[in-house]
């Protein structure tokens, strides 16, 4: 099993920046992609992000990849959404998942989820 930790989330202005840390554990040699997910009330799960833990390819949604950006530390097995120039629809329960490659990765591991709340 992997265990996924969220953190970071918060209440935070509009126009300001937000960084959510995901750290792994567990059988991490099981994953080689971690990425980010968010769900707004009434509103169907939506994929951000994704980085590979091998090489480092970047995947983004259209919708947030001139503002967002993924990154990782494979010594510390934490990826990181770094979210700038927020906007209030951002606001959400963002959740972290992992698994072994891109195309599956809404099917594996799951963290519980931070809130982010951006304030008009």
């Amino acid at each position: 099993q992997v265990q996924l930790v969220e953190s970071g989330g918060g209440l935070v202005q509009a126009g300001g920046p937000l960084r959510l840390p995901c750290a792994a554990s567990g059988r991490v040699f099981s994953i080689n992609i971690m990425g980010w997910f968010r769900q707004a009330p009434g509103k169907e799960r939506e994929f951000l992000a994704a980085i590979s833990w091998s090489i480092g390819s970047t995947y983004y949604a259209d919708s947030v990849k001139d503002r967002f950006t993924i990154s990782r530390d494979n010594a510390k097995k934490t990826v990181y959404l770094q979210m700038d120039s927020l906007k209030p629809e951002d606001t959400a329960v963002y959740y972290c998942a992992a698994n072994r490659n891109i195309a599956t990765i809404d099917s594996g591991y799951w963290g519980q989820g931070t809130q982010v709340t951006v304030s008009s």
